[in-house]
C-alpha cells in the first residue's frame, strides 16, 4: 500500500505565521498550477504546475557565474553585451539559481512530499493551539493537484490541525468531494457573477464555480467567500448586488471578504518574461470598498474588508 506521506506535489512557497488565510496563526502552503487565467493575477508564478525561474535583471551584478555553471547554455550574452536567458534550453537543474548569490535568479516551485509539508506545520503546532490556527492550502488553485492537496489535508486532520483551503472552485466536483471530509473551512473565490464577463477576464465561465459552491453549501462546511474588487471590472452596483443575491440564498456562508486589487505584481510578469494583460486600473479607494461592503451587507451577509496591503501580504511569496 502506498504511503500517503510520500505523495509528491509542486509548491512555490510556504508562508508561516500567516493571519489572513483563516482563523488564528496559520501555515499557508502555496501549490503551483491554476485552472483559470485571471488578468489581474497577483501570483503569475503560480499558474504553471511546473517549476519556473524568475529573472530579476535589476539585481544582476554581471558576475558571469550562471553562464559558467549552466550545462545547456541557457544563459547567454548577446553581441550587444546584454544577458539573455533562453527558457527553451533550460532543464531547470537549478545550478544557476544556487550559484546566484545576488538572487537575480530565483526558482519558483519545488517538488516536495506531504511529509515535507507536515514537518514545517508541526513546528508551528503550539501556535495553532494557542490561536486556534492551522494549515491553509492556497495557490494557484490547490485542487489542480487534487491527490497531493487531499493527502496534506488528510494528514493535517490525522494530527489534529485545523484545515482550510483557498479555492476558486474551478475543478471537477469529484476532486472537491474527495478532499471535503478533511476540510474545516473553505475560502471560496468569487471573481465575477456574470458568466460572460467571468470568461472574458478569467478565461472560463463561472458556471462550474457556482455549481460547486451550491453543492458545497449542502455539505455543511463553513465557507468564507472571497471577492477581489477590481475597479471597472467587477465593482459596479449591478454586479455586486447580483452576487449578493446569489450568496444570500445559500447556507453556511460565514462571511464575504473583500480583497482590494493592487498593481504590485507587475515585476513578477517581467521576471517570467510574460505579458501583463491587466488594464491600467488603480486600486480601489477605501470609499469604494466600503460602498461595495454596504451593498453586500444589505442582503444580510457579514462583510470583512481587507486592504490592498493585506492582500499583497497574503499573495506575495
Amino acid at each position: 500500500m502506498r504511503d500517503p506521506t510520500k505523495i509528491e506535489g509542486c509548491i512555490f512557497d510556504i508562508k508561516r505565521f500567516a493571519v489572513h488565510d483563516g482563523p488564528g496563526v496559520r501555515t499557508t502552503v502555496f501549490l503551483k498550477g491554476c485552472s483559470l487565467r485571471c488578468v489581474w493575477c497577483h501570483n503569475p508564478e503560480s499558474i504553471s504546475p511546473e517549476p519556473e525561474i524568475l529573472v530579476h535583471a535589476e539585481r544582476c551584478i554581471s558576475c558571469g557565474t550562471c553562464l559558467r555553471v549552466c550545462p545547456n547554455g541557457a544563459h547567454q550574452v548577446e553581441a550587444s553585451g546584454e544577458k539573455r536567458y533562453d527558457r527553451e534550453l533550460c532543464d531547470l537543474c537549478g545550478r544557476c539559481v544556487e550559484s546566484c548569490y545576488a538572487e537575480a535568479l530565483v526558482m519558483a516551485g519545488r517538488r516536495v512530499t506531504v511529509e515535507d509539508v507536515m514537518a514545517v506545520a508541526r513546528e508551528d503546532a503550539k501556535f495553532y493551539e494557542v490561536s486556534g490556527g492551522g494549515v491553509t492550502l492556497s495557490g494557484g488553485e490547490p485542487l489542480v493537484q487534487g491527490e497531493f492537496a487531499t493527502a496534506i489535508l488528510r494528514q493535517c486532520k490525522a494530527e489534529g490541525f485545523h484545515t482550510a483551503i483557498d479555492t476558486s472552485g474551478h475543478v471537477s466536483w469529484k476532486v472537491i468531494e474527495e478532499a471535503l471530509p478533511y476540510m474545516d473551512l473553505v475560502l471560496y473565490d468569487i471573481k465575477h457573477i456574470a458568466a460572460l464577463r467571468h470568461k472574458q477576464y478569467t478565461g472560463a465561465s463561472n458556471r462550474l464555480i457556482l455549481d460547486n459552491l451550491r453543492r458545497l453549501c449542502h455539505h455543511g462546511v463553513p465557507i468564507e467567500v472571497r471577492m477581489p474588487i477590481i475597479p471597472t471590472i467587477n465593482d459596479s452596483k449591478k454586479f455586486i448586488e447580483s452576487a449578493a443575491r446569489v450568496l444570500s440564498s445559500l447556507d453556511n456562508i460565514t462571511a464575504v471578504r473583500l480583497l482590494a486589487y493592487h498593481r504590485l505584481a507587475g515585476s513578477k510578469y517581467q521576471s517570467l518574461e510574460r505579458e501583463n494583460n491587466m488594464p491600467d486600473v488603480a486600486s480601489p479607494s477605501e470609499h469604494q470598498i466600503r460602498q461595495v461592503a454596504t451593498w453586500i451587507s444589505r442582503y444580510g451577509l457579514r462583510v470583512i474588508i481587507s486592504s490592498a496591503l493585506e492582500t499583497f501580504r497574503r499573495t506575495a511569496p
